[in-house]
């Protein structure tokens, strides 16, 4: 048997593993980002519309990308075992799940202003967000089978051609934003129409970008021949797993929708707030997420290979490597909140004050569940990596939908707080869950280990 790694040299692999997968989120970030700061010097109007439409389709991204997430532990644990074959049905599977998933997520997107309506939302607001829906669904389709494709590559520790794959995709979606919304190039002036554009266009190149490299550099995996031939096994193995996987990250990303509809009863002004603070959010837990890709596949490998010390040993350098960054993101939000929310408005925009005022509070909270929610994250990623999906979903929730949604609204409306009540309500949600995700992976997956050892 192999000597255990040392702490030292399992930092080493995941940061050579991870710093990949952390710029491929970071690039697709970018694109929502892009999406924030250009329509936010646009207009607030458009800005706050988008921020809720936004949000509306991450729900359904995020509910249909856990079939792509099941097939990354899948993927290493045959990788390790030397099954091509079985990574080639899991993959497969994995596209089929996400595609017919996509197709029936399309009327939501269709008629989105009426759902928006009944959600209590403005005219006004509910009409804008659904004329960029309308456009924006689309890329439901590429972005979700993209979503399975690099995880596919991901397990097979391909990690730098997702993140030049993702850069590919954010520059698109740069200077198409850039021509569309505001008419430069000879290109019609769109504005919110011509994000959603942007959008879509960003998720097709990614598609083909990514399908050409799976094709041309792993050809022995002879992933898309004969794609059409079922494989009712694996099809049930991947859902089994798939289905918890994305309604834990529905529960999520729930409670973040949630406080949008929440703070879009506020009005405008905080709605256009609460998006500059979630996309600078969003940005840092960029790095938990590839930090959690990464625990996923680490401890997915040591799970087909059967070395659970090595995943014990792995599992606390993640999560130190994860409670290093967080440390670093609470001290900027609670020192330079000003010049990083300024980034986000036109100079001359008469709301930009009290914008930025609103944010400053609200950043303040943010920098609170900084920690809490990288664990929670982390402690997601290594459950994965075991195939353990049911429980965790269960965790989840009861922790963002009978905590943290109750709480924010308690908070936000009943107590009179507003939009910092709100998000208090999200700290207490993401608390809970990572206490009780940690103490999950910790006592099932590590303890029975020292005992097996």
């Amino acid at each position: 048997m192999m000597p255990p790694m040392s702490y030292l040299a399992h930092t080493r692999t995941i940061l050579a593993l991870g710093l990949p997968l952390i710029g491929g989120h970071l690039a697709q970030f970018a694109i929502g980002l892009t999406d924030t700061v250009m329509l936010g010097w646009y207009g607030v109007a458009p800005l706050a519309a988008q921020t809720l439409a936004g949000s509306y389709f991450f729900v359904f991204f995020m509910l249909g990308s856990g079939f792509a997430l099941a097939v990354m532990p899948l993927v290493a644990a045959k990788a390790a075992a030397g099954d091509e074959t079985g990574l080639r049905r899991a993959t497969r599977m994995g596209l089929w799940l996400s595609l017919a998933f996509a197709i029936a997520a399309m009327p939501a997107m269709w008629w989105a202003e009426s759902i928006l309506r009944a959600l209590g939302q403005s005219d006004q607001i509910a009409s804008d967000a659904a004329t960029y829906l309308r456009i924006a669904g689309w890329g439901l389709i590429p972005a979700l089978l993209v979503m399975v494709l690099k995880s596919y590559l991901a397990a097979l520790e391909r990690t730098q051609v997702v993140l030049w794959i993702t850069l590919l995709a954010a520059l698109t979606n740069g200077l198409a934003n850039y021509a569309l919304i505001f008419g430069h190039w000879g290109a019609p002036e769109l504005g919110l129409r011509g994000a959603a554009i942007a959008s879509v266009a960003s998720q097709s190149v990614a598609l083909v970008a990514v399908v050409i490299y799976a094709a041309r550099a792993l050809p022995q995996h002879a992933l898309f021949r004969r794609l059409w031939r079922g494989d009712a096994q694996m099809l049930a193995r991947v859902f089994r797993l798939g289905l918890p996987i994305g309604l834990t990250m529905l529960s999520e990303v729930s409670l973040f929708s949630a406080s949008a509809f929440m703070m879009g009863w506020l009005g405008t002004v905080p709605l256009a707030a609460h998006g500059i603070v979630i996309t600078v959010a969003s940005g840092t837990f960029m790095v938990h997420l590839g930090l959690s890709n990464v625990a996923t596949i680490r401890a997915g490998a040591a799970y087909g290979r059967g070395e659970r010390q090595e995943l014990a040993r792995g599992a606390r350098a993640v999560t130190a490597l994860s409670l290093v960054f967080a440390v670093a993101t609470i001290t900027a939000f609670l020192t330079v909140p000003g010049p990083i929310l300024s980034q986000f408005l036109a100079a001359d925009d008469p709301a930009r004050a009290e914008i930025v005022a609103t944010g400053v509070a609200l950043l303040a909270i943010a920098a609170l569940f900084q920690l809490v929610d990288g664990a929670q994250v982390i402690a997601l990623g290594l459950l994965r990596g075991v195939q353990d999906t049911a429980v965790p979903m269960l965790v989840a929730v009861f922790a963002y939908w009978a905590i943290g949604i109750p709480a924010s609204y308690t908070l936000g409306f009943t107590l009179g707080l507003g939009g910092p009540g709100i998000w208090l309500g999200l700290v207490f949600g993401l608390a809970c869950a990572g206490v009780f995700l940690m103490l999950r992976f910790w006592s099932r997956s590590v303890h029975r280990a020292a005992l097996a050892a």
